[in-house]
């Protein structure tokens, strides 16, 4: 994979306020980065610089060999952004704004309409394409401002909450086509949707208060999680604390955690030392009729519960 975006010591102030704080992280052609973090972390203003939309304090991003606060013209030749909220003109239809945005490109004639023809396709907008964009779903708004995006068939691809505002077919639709634009493309998703990740990102870096602080593959995030290798075990709750007792005597097991469910069932949590597997010994238990053992499952492990621990203390 040859590298598409490389961001230097990108640094944002606003006044007395560091919003990006000396951030640097290259992208490949082919990866789907998924960028992570609390409100106000400093996400949107990144892609803003890297975009061109917002000069940088300090640093800089190169796309496509291209540096942004030398030649901001040309990123934007290279790069689709879809900013948050996805603004458009209300009052245009998807059919008169995709024109106008095809115009700006430098296109024109049968070649731009045969290049909004394509995006309305990838974005299942046909039925659409006449209607004005103000009376359309939120959920429609968001595609049409994702049309936009590729529409120029970019070498570099920036989407600020892509799946915003829509329904789980539609989730599924556009990571489908993200997944399949990013095999010749450098994709960054900004997201809070932590499912998001393992739907579509190939890497994930969690920003908190303006640096980075996580940068890594899905499993290996997963793999900072207390729940890694943890193994959950589904029984009636009539035994859970006698099969509990029998866990924690297990010297492979650094704790355990109970949980109450519901029709007469519980779930206890069996927990390594140092995420190490523990299935084998906690299948033993399992196997004995008397624990009354429903249904057994190793734990990937949680990031929610990552992304909480690397920003705790920090947004």
């Amino acid at each position: 994979m040859s590298e598409m975006l490389s961001v230097r010591n990108l640094s944002k102030r606003f006044g007395a306020i560091q919003a990006v704080d000396n951030v640097s992280f290259t992208v490949k052609r082919g990866e789907v980065l998924g960028f992570l973090g609390p409100n106000g972390a400093g996400k949107s203003t990144t892609m803003k610089m890297i975009t061109g939309f917002l000069a940088p304090t300090a640093g800089t991003a190169i796309v496509c060999d291209h540096d942004v606060t030398r030649d901001p013209v040309a990123v934007k030749s290279k790069i689709g952004y879809l900013p948050e909220g996805a603004p458009a003109y209300p009052d245009m239809t998807p059919q008169a704004f995709l024109s106008f945005v095809g115009g700006i490109r430098g296109y024109s004639g049968a070649k731009k309409q045969a290049r909004i023809e394509r995006a309305a396709h990838l974005l299942h907008l046909e039925g659409v394409m006449q209607r004005p964009i103000d009376t359309l779903s939120k959920g429609f708004k968001r595609r049409v401002g994702l049309a936009q995006a590729i529409l120029h068939d970019p070498e570099v691809l920036i989407l600020d909450e892509p799946t915003d505002g829509l329904d789980p077919n539609q989730k599924h639709e556009v990571r489908t086509l993200i997944s399949n634009l990013a095999k010749d493309k450098a994709v960054i998703i900004s997201t809070h949707i932590l499912e998001e990740v393992d739907a579509v990102c190939t890497r994930a870096m969690i920003i908190s208060q303006g640096r980075v602080v996580v940068d890594g593959t899905p499993d290996e995030l997963a793999a900072r999680s207390r729940y890694h290798n943890a193994v959950s075990i589904v029984l009636k709750a009539q035994v859970m604390h006698k099969v509990d007792e029998q866990v924690r005597k297990l010297p492979i097991v650094a704790g355990t955690e109970q949980i109450q469910g519901e029709d007469g069932l519980a779930c206890l949590v069996a927990f390594a030392h140092g995420g190490q597997p523990i299935i084998a010994e906690i299948s033993q238990i399992a196997r004995d009729p008397a624990n009354q053992v429903e249904e057994v499952r190793v734990e990937r492990g949680r990031l929610d519960e990552v992304f909480r621990t690397v920003t705790e203390g920090r947004s």
